[in-house]
């Protein structure tokens, strides 16, 4: 399977966020995009946040109900493996380059999708860095924008670099 951008997200701070036609991103992140805590999130090693329609799947079998954007996503791709994803990658998602930066911490935010949503995407062992966690990568993967450009739905995802 190749491995794509099925949405760009972008809210006026918090979640959820709603789906854009199409995105201009740099290094602040995605335009039109805001923090409702910015003194948190944001800024350039968090610049968007990726997380995996599979992921979003896996959760929905679980009982909760998402969808894209509903985690605070800016990028939701398929066919990534979410478990393979490592911080220090490098990707091309259409004409923009991005390196996995860090594992998103999630918040309070995401209550309202249902008791103990926060410890179904996260648990001690990925806050460890132990990719062997059964939820490593649920909660998402915050990334810096390498080089600029413009995303749309449909634009291909490849793995530039490993990890160093």
């Amino acid at each position: 399977m190749r491995a794509s951008v099925v949405s760009i997200n972008v809210s006026t701070g918090g979640v959820p966020k709603r789906p854009v036609l199409f995105a201009d991103v740099d290094q602040g992140g995605v335009a039109g995009d805001r923090h409702a805590h910015p003194d948190l999130h944001g800024g350039p090693r968090q610049a968007v946040l990726l997380i995996t329609t599979e992921g979003i799947e896996e959760l929905k079998a679980a009982g909760y109900p998402l969808y894209a954007g509903a985690l605070g996503e800016n990028i939701t791709t398929a066919g990534l493996d979410r478990r393979a994803i490592r911080l220090g990658q490098r990707y091309r998602l259409g004409e923009v380059i991005v390196e996995i930066t860090k594992v998103r911490r999630p918040c309070d935010q995401l209550a309202p999708y249902g008791e103990g949503i926060q410890k179904a995407v996260f648990d001690a062992e990925v806050k460890a860095g132990n990719t062997a966690s059964p939820v490593w990568g649920l909660s998402g993967f915050y990334a810096a924008v390498v080089k600029p450009g413009t995303l749309r739905p449909g634009d291909a995802i490849s793995l530039l670099e490993e990890a160093v």
